[in-house]
């Protein structure tokens, strides 16, 4: 069966009046924005044992079996071959579910990407936020090998996803191996393919934050560079052992540092575990079994997906 997807940004027009930008910055730009900063993580070293707990839930119904695996977007080669209890589960699964399909950066609008994560001609990142803030691009920029020209152009929200994505690669974190991408290649031609979100809805709510909230997520974007390979590590430790209150505690440490990060928060995470959730809980009523990839930090804690499919009723078994 051919693999079906639902709607994504199409690549249909010109770019016009946009940054001047080569093919290949503006697939880079496009596959920083499909790297959703919260979906951020990383791999661990070596392959789990049959008696380890990995980040896969199996969630029942009465009727029915959906199957949740913990996404990790930037991984190296060493994840491969993942643990048989993930293979099992993928291939007892009739349809491979993902947040946003990124396996064909093509299908995004450049365009309209372009319109929501830029400034226009004449405006600029500067105009936006804090003279130390700016300075602090500006370094960064430099650390990078990248014009700041290149990156005033951007609005706060997707320079700080930009910069994670930039870091991470620097660090040897290929988004090429992330396990979306690798099951995605995987169920083509065979499973058929759905999307919980689309990349549509994920632009439209990264790009809906007051100036306010967007400076203070660049903010603790830029605190966090500085400890982002610390960081991976601790996410790597937390993942390859099923340690979910390691992981809520990596996933909400910014906001338990700072309140005002609370808004942001509540959308790009608890509001989008609502909705996530209660597209799991349709599947569960049907009679077709699914395997659904979810970053990881959207999993864990009292307010995560997992907890919230239990509350409803649902059988709910770490693997």
């Amino acid at each position: 069966m051919e693999g079906k997807r639902g709607m994504g940004f199409k690549n249909k027009r010109s770019v016009g009046g946009a940054p001047n930008m080569k093919n290949n910055k503006s697939k880079l730009f496009a596959m920083c924005f499909v790297l959703i900063l919260l979906g951020t993580s990383t791999l661990p070293q070596e392959t789990l044992s049959a008696s380890q707990k990995s980040f896969l839930w199996k969630i029942q119904s009465k009727t029915n079996t959906v199957y949740v695996l913990g996404s990790l977007h930037y991984c190296k080669k060493e994840i491969y071959p993942l643990s048989e209890k993930i293979g099992k589960a993928f291939t007892e699964s009739e349809i491979l579910v993902v947040e946003a399909d990124v396996s064909d950066i093509k299908r995004i609008d450049i365009q309209e990407l372009i319109e929501r994560a830029f400034y226009p001609e004449n405006d600029a990142l500067e105009k936006h936020v804090s003279p130390e803030i700016y300075e602090w691009v500006v370094k960064e920029a430099d650390g990078l090998g990248i014009p700041v020209e290149l990156l005033n152009r951007q609005k706060p929200w997707f320079l700080a996803i930009t910069l994670v994505a930039l870091e991470s690669l620097k660090l040897g974190f290929d988004p090429n191996l992330g396990i979306d991408k690798y099951f995605l290649s995987k169920a083509e031609g065979g499973k058929e393919i759905l999307e919980l979100e689309s990349l549509d809805y994920q632009l439209n709510l990264l790009s809906s934050f007051s100036d306010k909230d967007q400076e203070l997520f660049l903010l603790y974007t830029l605190k966090d560079l500085k400890i982002l390979e610390q960081e991976l590590g601790k996410l790597t430790q937390a993942w390859s052992s099923g340690d979910t209150k390691a992981m809520e505690s990596i996933v909400t440490r910014s906001v338990s540092e700072d309140k005002r990060l609370s808004s942001v928060f509540e959308k790009v995470l608890y509001e989008r575990n609502r909705k996530m959730a209660s597209r799991i809980e349709v599947f569960l009523k049907t009679k077709k079994t699914y395997f659904v990839i979810i970053g990881a930090g959207h999993l864990v804690g009292s307010r995560g997906i997992v907890e919230i499919l239990k509350g409803k009723g649902f059988l709910v078994e770490q693997l």
